[in-house]
């Protein structure tokens, strides 16, 4: 199995190299590709970064039409010539990657695979990938179509299984697949949060309030905008301060209204709305502070 891998590796690597090689020298938008990478960084700027990208596609393409055609062109040192030049190329790939690391550990690499993904295990197999391909191209024992001639079976799923770890390691399948397996959940079973009421904002619930017949009737204690809020047991508190009483009896309260946490203008034009008026000092209910308020003249809240 192993010398069978190691004949095919310039048909699985050339194959491999070519594909990532027309990507960078062919794909589009390069500029969003580069920007923000390592290579942006080492390149100084998005345009040297971008000719450094095609330049990088184009030796990749190169050594993929040597790994494919030399062994036909040259024999045995074409060969050997092809599956050193992947491995240097690989080589270089990690020099790189080991540089981006350290000057910027959270850039991704710029290159085929997830754009915002840093350079991490993944990308050192990627270029480990390369260089280990490379390697055995180079002692290949001849050309790769004759093997594929004498074991066409076991090289098909030799090559499969090489398709396989290649798509896992340049193109993310892992992350697609995860990502199709989880809207196909949601579609079978439904979303989890699906039915659920919505906590709507806080503003939403101050708009609520002052459009209900509890804010008119307490109005004209109320001295404040909104102090503090919170959420408990499926109400939204709102707590205003306010003052009670005549001019020399006048004491300092706090106006505590309570409504559906789920409410806002679209769900409850009427919304049911508890109100509270707490003295500040002591914390005991003002019973009467709402009573005859209608009289009183209501003097403009401040914030």
């Amino acid at each position: 199995m192993l010398s069978l891998l190691r004949d095919l590796a310039p048909l699985a690597l050339g194959a491999l190299l070519a594909w990532s090689g027309a990507v960078k020298l062919a794909g589009r938008a390069p500029e969003r590709r580069v920007a923000g990478t390592a290579l942006e960084r080492l390149a100084n700027g998005v345009e040297r970064a971008t000719v450094a990208l095609r330049a990088v596609g184009a030796a990749e393409l190169l050594v993929a039409a040597a790994l494919l055609t030399a062994p036909a062109v040259a024999g045995p040192a074409g060969a050997v010539w092809s599956g050193t030049a992947a491995a240097l190329l690989g080589a270089a790939f990690t020099g790189y990657l080991v540089h981006g690391r350290v000057t910027a550990p959270d850039s991704s690499c710029g290159c085929t695979a997830r754009g915002d993904e840093p350079i991490g295990p993944r990308a050192f197999a990627r270029a480990g990938l390369v260089v280990v391909g490379g390697a055995a191209s180079a002692v290949a024992a001849g050309p790769w179509w004759e093997t594929v001639w004498r074991h066409p079976v076991a090289a098909t799923a030799l090559l499969a299984g090489c398709g396989a770890v290649a798509a896992v390691l340049f193109a993310d399948l892992d992350r697609r697949l995860l990502l199709a397996l989880r809207r196909l959940r949601l579609r079978v079973f439904g979303h989890p949060l699906e039915g659920a009421p919505k906590v709507v904002p806080v503003e939403a619930s101050v708009e609520l309030l002052e459009r209900s017949l509890a804010w008119e009737a307490a109005a004209p204690v109320v001295r404040s905008g909104l102090r503090d809020h919170w959420d408990e047991d499926g109400w939204r508190f709102l707590r205003y301060t306010g003052t009670h009483g005549t001019d020399r009896n006048a004491r300092r309260v706090s106006v505590l209204f309570a409504l559906d946490v789920h409410a806002d203008l679209d769900t409850a034009s009427r919304p049911a709305v508890r109100v509270a008026v707490l003295d500040e000092e002591t914390g005991e209910p003002v019973t009467d502070a709402l009573e005859d308020v209608t009289a009183r003249t209501a003097l403009p809240i401040v914030t």
